[in-house]
């Protein structure tokens, strides 16, 4: 076996490893234990963070426990960069890994779905990784892996993806402040928790127009 190929078996049967370990973990994965953990780190936490969520994004852990996390962690406004940066390094480890090592693997979980995908994005670039990231229609993590298979430059799925993953991550950021304000007891905690929740109804709704939309073009 050529040295290319075996270091690319190895890697695969790495991340597979990973993403099983993460499975099994992941009922044992809580907001309250991931703040807990992080909190304790110092000054360095949000790098500890930013590192985490990464990796837990290519092992295909559910994000809306660390997007939560970092809003209970650092506040709305650092919470929400720290969030977009590990989801995003997250993203873009997942597509040059699914690019460059994982095609095969990738493919083959994506299923019919990989071939819409593949038109839409040869058809409108970052604007449908726009819409992607707005309208779930696919799964986040697999979304990663699945847009590696593409064409798109990798440029215009980095900036892309953080740019429209900012409405999304900001509401469940300030949700999970607010969150933190109703455990300690602070004032407006439900001025804010109704605020939060708002943005997200907003969100969703503005996701359904967006489909509806697309259909009526398609």
């Amino acid at each position: 076996m050529a040295a290319d190929a075996r270091r690319r078996v190895i890697f695969l049967l790495l991340l597979a490893s990973g993403i099983v370990i993460a499975i099994l973990l992941r009922d044992q994965v809580s907001v309250e234990s991931l703040a807990a953990s992080v909190s304790a780190l110092g000054w360095y936490a949000p790098l500890v963070f930013i590192a985490c969520y990464a990796v837990a994004t290519v092992f295909f852990m559910p994000g809306i426990l660390f997007t939560l996390a970092g809003g209970v962690l650092f506040g709305p406004v650092y919470g929400t960069l720290y969030n977009l940066a590990g989801a995003t390094l997250g993203a873009t480890l997942a597509f040059l890994t699914a690019r460059y090592i994982a095609y095969d693997w990738v493919a083959e979980r994506t299923g019919n779905r990989l071939r819409q995908l593949v038109e839409g994005v040869e058809e409108e670039g970052w604007r449908f990784v726009a819409f992607a990231r707005l309208v779930p229609l696919f799964p986040f993590n697999l979304l990663n892996y699945a847009l590696g298979l593409t064409r798109l430059r990798l440029s215009h799925y980095v900036i892309t993806s953080f740019v429209f993953m900012a409405p999304g991550g900001a509401a469940y950021t300030y949700l999970g402040y607010a969150g933190r304000e109703v455990a300690s007891g602070g004032e407006d905690f439900i001025r804010k928790a109704l605020l939060a929740l708002a943005v997200i109804a907003t969100i969703a709704f503005a996701s359904r127009i967006l489909m509806k939309r697309r259909r009526k073009q398609s």
